[in-house]
């Protein structure tokens, strides 16, 4: 689908406030301007893919209007991996919120709680991993747990054998 210069300029002025973490503009754009939360800019990403991952009110407010949580970019990667990539659990938690499959891998074959485990945010493994399938291999064949042993990451590996043992 090919998009008409409105339309990307719409999605470059959308992402770019998202980008800002500037929710007062990401509420006029999509209030008054009308623009569509999932509008791509001209490097073909949405707002929700560019946004301040600490500003959990742009998070809100472009969910809020249908943004799509489960977005991927060329390489497979949602925000709800950019999220666990960056530690924003706050973040994290409104796309769950909203539906974000945490359980989609990106073409690494890595899900959310390897990015984040790979990046040692201890608390985002916390909330990912009774959300997640543990026994899941990335590409390189690793379970999470794998990842953190390999890693050296013994607080995180003692997480995930927790939610490991708990019987479901």
């Amino acid at each position: 689908m090919q998009l008409g210069n409105g339309e990307i300029r719409a999605g470059d002025w959308l992402t770019g406030a998202a980008a800002r973490g500037d929710v007062g503009e990401v509420r006029r754009l999509l209030h008054q301007e009308l623009v569509h939360p999932d509008s791509r800019n001209r490097f073909g990403k949405t707002a929700l893919q560019v946004m301040m991952f600490g500003n959990i009110f742009v998070a809100q407010e472009l969910l809020k209007e249908g943004a799509n949580p489960n977005v991927q970019d060329e390489s497979g990667t949602t925000p709800a991996h950019d999220a666990a990539r960056t530690g924003f659990l706050d973040t994290l938690k409104i796309l769950v919120e909203y539906g974000t499959h945490v359980n989609m891998p990106d073409a690494s074959g890595s899900l959310p709680l390897h990015v984040a485990v790979r990046e040692g945010h201890a608390d985002v493994v916390g909330f990912l991993a009774p959300r997640s399938k543990l026994k899941h291999q990335d590409s390189q064949g690793r379970t999470p747990l794998e990842l953190a042993q390999q890693l050296g990451f013994s607080h995180i590996q003692g997480i995930l054998e927790q939610h490991l043992s708990v019987p479901g």
